[in-house]
């Protein structure tokens, strides 16, 4: 660790053993060297990454500060794993089975992000498949451990994720195994490795087995002592929000902004729409842009092409006017998501060493027809100026960022806050002009406007405001919730209703989007009135995001700064 402050030292160090605990989390972050393991997700496994946690945080209280990237690194790392021993206290791990967030979720997609070009690529996927079985049983035996300390999920994310199992395994008529999809794809790639490709069958064999197995246990042995109740309740929201946010919320007034918002948002809403097709209801115009078929892609392939197209121009047009963006992230993969998973569109970052691009995923949900109209913002979300380019800013950052802040910092406040300020950015830069283009930024505000009412409405209890046409006076709950999903985001009910049950599966998380956004437009208001005619926005973002991920608290510190 020689040139490293002891802060960064620790930093680095922590990196690699948290890595070497967590192997699926290492191909996630992109480390090198670990694709070959399993993470050994049972009551064992969770105990040493309490134990690394709380050896990290002692490091850390002990170690000298040289500088000022010293203290943000130190803050920002310690921050990140209190919240993260909070949650261990609450006993988050012996309960993690959402949609989203599930250890049976991770190894999955593990497997998208290892790379297959070489022999020894493919010997690595071997080697993970063949201990996928481990990495299932561990993760039963912990949620076995639960449910004897009493600490279950949701029985609604129990059935998703006996879902999401049956669809990997192949158990879904006419949809066949990821896994022995994974081990044909080997067989289509050119290398002439007989001995590998039968390594490749039996262990995706397993791997299968290991999933309806795991859907089984589900089903037979965990189903009854899951509880009906959707609601974590206010505690548990509170100690869930503050880890995804990096904040303490006042979630009444959180609440009462959501309902602010989504009302100010679905009065531009009407406006674009007059613009679009004079006279129309949002429903209406919103019907017109699904079925005009000039406004839509056919073909999935042809929608991945339209997709990638669009980001690689959006990069060549920002890069030097309003970003510097560095070389390594003038590449980014349109991706179609394989079936299974929730049907959010998402991103996945670049390797460490930037040998694996950064890719965005587009689950169709069977689809095959794409209308354009809401798919150009959240292409911008995810790719740049959003996830793509901040994340991949981070990494880039190899001189002044330690590796904990560009492989593991940050909270999804302020990632998935950047990534909506990013939608709203590109209407300001003039990207969204087009009316369509413009009501489906609108129609993602709405969107995360519906999560903060919901999340937060449903996991508190919370009464509908009495003036609300939509069952004022009444107590949230989950079919309520799905109704007003459907009325208010304007997506469609089969997205709307995976939607549902993401929020409830991952308390907090949800309200993340427009709470992150906040923070950055107020952030970037600050800066406008204490530079006036001096503020550049160009500046400005490079300054904010040379910081560094980190909780919405202490960015709002360090960006009062400027």
């Amino acid at each position: 660790m020689s040139g490293l402050s002891p802060v960064y030292a620790i930093a680095s160090e922590f990196v690699d053993a948290y890595a070497a605990q967590d192997p699926v989390s290492a191909t996630g972050m992109g480390v090198a060297g670990h694709d070959h393991e399993m993470t050994d997700y049972s009551p064992e496994g969770i105990a040493g990454q309490e134990q690394l946690l709380r050896s990290t945080l002692a490091s850390l209280d002990e170690a000298p500060i040289t500088d000022e990237r010293d203290r943000i690194c130190r803050d920002a790392m310690a921050e990140s794993i209190s919240a993260s021993l909070e949650r261990m206290d609450a006993g988050e791990p012996f309960q993690r089975l959402s949609i989203i967030r599930s250890n049976a979720r991770a190894i999955r997609s593990s497997f998208d992000l290892m790379p297959r070009a070489t022999v020894e690529d493919w010997r690595n996927i071997a080697m993970r498949l063949s201990a996928v079985p481990e990495g299932i049983a561990g993760t039963e035996r912990t949620l076995s451990k639960g449910v004897r300390q009493g600490v279950v999920a949701a029985r609604r994310q129990v059935e998703a994720n006996i879902q999401q199992a049956d669809a990997w395994s192949g158990r879904i008529a006419g949809q066949g195994s990821f896994f022995s999809e994974l081990a044909a794809a080997f067989r289509e790639s050119g290398i002439d490795e007989p001995s590998l490709a039968a390594d490749l069958d039996r262990s995706a064999a397993t791997a299968s087995e290991a999933y309806t197995g795991f859907a089984t246990f589900l089903r037979e042995q965990y189903y009854d002592a899951a509880t009906e109740k959707d609601a974590v309740g206010r505690e548990r929201y509170a100690l869930e929000s503050k880890a995804m946010n990096g904040i303490e919320l006042d979630l009444e007034e959180t609440y009462a902004w959501g309902w602010a918002e989504l009302y100010r948002v679905e009065g531009e809403m009407r406006d674009t729409c007059a613009t679009i097709l004079p006279g129309a209801s949002v429903a209406e115009t919103i019907e017109f842009l699904e079925s005009d078929a000039g406004r839509a892609i056919e073909g999935e392939a042809v929608f991945q092409r339209w997709m990638q197209e669009l980001q690689d121009r959006t990069i060549a047009e920002l890069d030097g006017t309003h970003f510097e963006i560095p070389e390594p992230l003038r590449h980014i993969e349109a991706m179609i998501a394989p079936p299974g998973g929730a049907l959010a569109m998402y991103y996945t970052g670049p390797s460490e060493d930037f040998s694996r691009p950064g890719r965005t995923w587009y689950p169709t949900g069977g689809k095959t027809r794409f209308p354009l109209w809401g798919e150009v913002s959240i292409a911008y979300h995810e790719g740049v100026p959003g996830h793509h380019l901040q994340i991949g800013t981070t990494k880039h950052l190899a001189d002044s960022l330690s590796r904990f802040q560009r492989l593991m910092g940050g909270t999804s406040g302020y990632v998935e806050g950047w990534a909506l300020y990013a939608e709203r950015l590109m209407g300001e830069l003039g990207y969204l002009d087009i009316p369509d283009y413009y009501l489906g930024m609108l129609r993602a505000q709405a969107l995360r406007s519906v999560r903060v009412i919901l999340d937060i409405g449903i996991h508190l209890e919370l009464a509908i405001p009495a003036s609300e046409p939509f069952h004022g006076g009444e107590t949230w709950n989950a079919g309520l919730a799905d109704e007003f999903a459907r009325q208010r985001s304007c997506f469609p009910a089969q997205f709307m209703a995976s939607e549902v049950t993401r929020y409830l599966g991952t308390p907090g998380q949800a309200i993340s989007y427009k709470v992150g956004e906040r923070t950055w437009m107020q952030a970037r208001e600050g800066a406008k009135v204490s530079a006036g005619d001096e503020f550049n926005l160009k500046t400005w973002h490079k300054r904010a995001l040379d910081l560094g991920p980190m909780g919405l608290a202490q960015m709002e510190r360090e960006l009062s700064r400027f």
